[in-house]
């Protein structure tokens, strides 16, 4: 089309033809537009309708112009002349329209974007119950879902260090931006002085957004924009990943003598990363030392403020209505005996000794002295009439340092936290999924929603770093 259009142009280069002289019979050069600037929401479009003679443009044409014009007709202009003049116009009709048509686009984009909006918030409104029959659950936990859903959906399948697909991460930050913009409106009011304009200071009430939101949502949306830049600085790099099937150490690629070299995993479904025969240069061990320390640093930062939220939240009655009576055979004569008998509690050496081989005794083990702490919290405030949580919280500061179920009671919180400070990668325990299921403060669904899926995908780029170390490591000692 472009040659034949070069050809024409060089035909008759000193012809200049004025607006009014096109065909308004003509249609082909319009029908190539017509499917490109349609609407999405409409089955027409102002570009795709018919022509007539009232709207074209020599329908305001002097007199000389379509004499002219009819002139040139009935003396029979040659057809590959006729074609150069109808494309000459269009072409110009384009130029000067240009403006229109991408208006046009980003009208259409706006509208796309506000159509997914609306869809989105319908959902949240609902309980994901489009039905409208009620059957939905409330916002907080919608919202939740929300945010994990999406998470699995962009980064479920990215198993490897490399930058992440650019249609995904649009769609990550999109419906991110859209779920985070809840946010703004959960405030609170703050006294601010202002003057007035005879002098007078006086206190009004400011609004703006909730301290804990205020704090923590551009730290998480940080820590976000960094782990997108540790994936996207892989994408020169010295190592691959073994395709499905390539399992075994003789495995090549591409006809070469690289080796591939075989875990002893359960996850069976990561994928083994390769290198060259000779190892990783300084240079790329260097980078990955500096990558995963990064999202090392991330992991904690995201884990902290999850821990942080979740403290924040309050237990709900039924989980303290669970609570076991005593705190010694939720936990265990063993574990008690050192707690209680001990006169310097260390929470590393009782966990040295209990040789925890999965990761499902670490979590059967978190629940049980989650249970027993909140057992001897319990007991140290049955001097009061009400044993809710709340009362729980308010009172602690008054009970005595020198009681046995506090000083049980605080223990067994440091020994809960040396234990999820080993095991990072442990799940969350009744206590959190409880408190997640029976929460109602969208604020804090959002932070901890959040902060939980950004502390998993930074822990996996630690995994598939330090998988490559391990597969770099292999590789040299082979040697």
């Amino acid at each position: 089309m472009e040659n034949s259009s070069n050809s024409d142009e060089n035909y008759d280069v000193g012809y200049q033809p004025s607006p009014c002289s096109t065909d308004p019979n003509d249609q082909s050069t319009m029908s190539g537009d017509s499917f490109v600037y349609c609407r999405t929401y409409s089955s027409t479009s102002v570009f795709s309708e018919p022509v007539d003679d009232h709207h074209s443009c020599c329908s305001e044409a002097s007199p000389s112009c379509s004499s002219h014009w009819s002139t040139r007709r009935s003396g029979g202009v040659v057809p590959q002349k006729q074609a150069l003049l109808t494309r000459l116009v269009t072409k110009q009709c384009k130029n000067s329209n240009a403006g229109d048509h991408q208006k046009l686009d980003d009208l259409e984009s706006l509208d796309l974007e506000l159509e997914m909006m609306k869809e989105r918030f319908a959902k949240l409104l609902l309980g994901e119950d489009m039905s409208g029959s009620g059957k939905g659950v409330c916002t907080a936990i919608t919202i939740s879902n929300s945010i994990t859903n999406l998470y699995a959906t962009v980064f479920g399948q990215n198993l490897r260090l490399e930058p992440l697909n650019p249609e995904k991460k649009a769609l990550w930050k999109r419906e991110m931006d859209c779920l985070l913009s809840v946010c703004d409106y959960i405030v609170e009011f703050t006294p601010k002085s202002h003057n007035l304009r005879n002098g007078a200071a006086v206190e009004i009430m400011e609004s703006r957004q909730r301290s804990d939101i205020y704090i923590n949502l551009p730290a998480l949306r940080k820590l976000d924009a960094m782990l997108i830049e540790i994936l996207d600085s892989f994408q020169d790099r010295e190592f691959w990943y073994a395709e499905q099937g390539s399992m075994s150490a003789n495995s090549t690629r591409m006809g070469s003598f690289r080796r591939v070299v075989q875990r002893n995993d359960e996850k069976w479904w990561v994928p083994v990363p390769c290198v060259p025969s000779s190892g990783l240069t300084e240079k790329a061990r260097k980078h990955l030392r500096h990558k995963r320390e990064c999202a090392n640093q991330i992991h904690k930062a995201a884990m902290s403020i999850n821990n942080s939220v979740l403290s924040e939240m309050e237990i709900p009655d039924s989980y303290m209505a669970s609570l076991p009576k005593s705190g010694r055979a939720s936990i265990g004569d063993p574990i008690y005996r050192y707690m209680y008998t001990t006169e310097k509690f260390s929470p590393e050496y009782l966990l040295d000794c209990l040789n925890i081989a999965s990761e499902h005794e670490a979590l059967e083990l978190a629940d049980r002295v989650e249970a027993s702490m909140y057992t001897w919290r319990r007991k140290a405030c049955m001097i009061h009439s009400k044993s809710s949580w709340s009362m729980v919280k308010d009172l602690m500061s008054d009970v005595d340092r020198s009681d046995k179920n506090h000083i049980l009671a605080e223990r067994a919180e440091s020994l809960l936290f040396s234990l999820k400070q080993r095991y990072p990668e442990l799940s969350q325990t009744s206590l959190d999924t409880c408190k997640i299921q029976y929460n109602r403060d969208v604020g804090q669904a959002i932070l901890e929603s959040y902060s939980r899926v950004l502390e998993g995908l930074a822990f996996n780029i630690v995994a598939w770093i330090e998988d490559v170390f391990f597969v770099d490591s292999t590789t040299r000692n082979q040697d």
